[in-house]
């Protein structure tokens, strides 16, 4: 009896249509329920009502019932990409399209991050202008503004430099080590990046537990916070992205001709790095330079 199971995935043809989905729609209400949830939780955590449709639902659920609905849409759907890819259905126009899309992706977060720059950079370049925008802050006509501590840039942010740029090189290796089958090493590159993306995480942690400034109060403090801050969530979802790519290793999922999971976390990784670079430089170094650093 013949064999059809191989015929049956073959593709004839470079395209893939996919089946009918409800993904998209579900991320898309997760979406929408978490963007409604957040005002409910700030609302919730200061105290105020929120009213919707008579009723007060000031509480912090809805957020995380959005939450718990994305990330089981996210889920099931790359668990339905990875099922498409092993049917055959990823063939080189298909591959060829995701690495479009992981690269204007990219594209997008660059901007993203670009406008935390340029804000950052508006008040630090322009300190009277920023004394005339807002009233309650002084500034002093300098950046820093006038009574801030900064943080000692050779300090913890040096050390998370260092640790970031080691987990890039530990991402280059196991990418290497997959283009030459060699799965062993595969495994261990990647588990070291997860391993210095969580130190790097747990240090950030640490430092924004002991930093002389806080969120509210200063533009300096705001525009650090905001950018800094972006920066560490991206690490997370990077470290996120990374331990799924683990665990598909572990199994065999990836080859040295069929690994566009991987090689996606791998840019996106390299990115986080990149940004890292320049917050280190602009905001801890230029942005602190020739104000007090705090002692603690």
């Amino acid at each position: 009896m013949a064999d059809t199971t191989h015929t049956a995935h073959t593709k004839h043809h470079d395209y893939h249509i996919i089946d009918p989905s409800p993904w998209p729609f579900l991320a898309s209400l997760g979406a929408f329920i978490m963007m409604i949830g957040a005002v409910a939780l700030f609302r919730w955590n200061s105290g105020s009502p929120f009213m919707l449709f008579g009723g007060n639902i000031a509480t912090p659920w809805i957020f995380f019932i959005g939450l718990a609905l994305v990330l089981y849409t996210m889920f099931a759907w790359w668990s339905d990409t990875i099922k498409e890819s092993h049917e055959g259905a990823h063939t080189p126009v298909v591959s060829m399209h995701l690495r479009y899309g992981m690269i204007m992706f990219i594209a997008s977060e660059v901007m993203f991050f670009v406008a935390w720059f340029w804000a950052f950079f508006d008040a630090s370049l322009f300190p009277a202008e920023a004394i005339q925008a807002s009233r309650t802050q002084v500034l002093g006509g300098i950046w820093p503004p006038k009574g801030i501590e900064v943080l000692d840039p050779l300090h913890l942010p040096l050390f998370n430099t260092i640790t970031l740029l080691l987990s890039g090189t530990t991402a280059t290796w196991a990418h290497h080590a997959m283009l030459e089958d060699d799965r062993k090493s595969l495994i261990t590159g990647l588990a070291l990046t997860v391993f210095l993306g969580a130190i790097f995480s747990y240090v950030q942690y640490f430092e924004y537990a002991h930093a002389p400034f806080a969120f509210s109060g200063s533009i300096y403090g705001s525009t650090f916070f905001m950018a800094t801050g972006f920066h560490g969530f991206h690490v997370m979802v990077g470290i996120i992205f990374l331990a799924v790519c683990l665990l598909r290793a572990i199994r065999g999922h990836f080859t040295p001709h069929k690994h566009f999971g991987f090689e996606a976390a791998a840019w996106y990784w390299h990115f986080v790095d990149v940004v890292w670079l320049f917050l280190f430089f602009a905001i801890y170094v230029w942005g602190g330079w020739g104000a007090p650093i705090h002692a603690g």
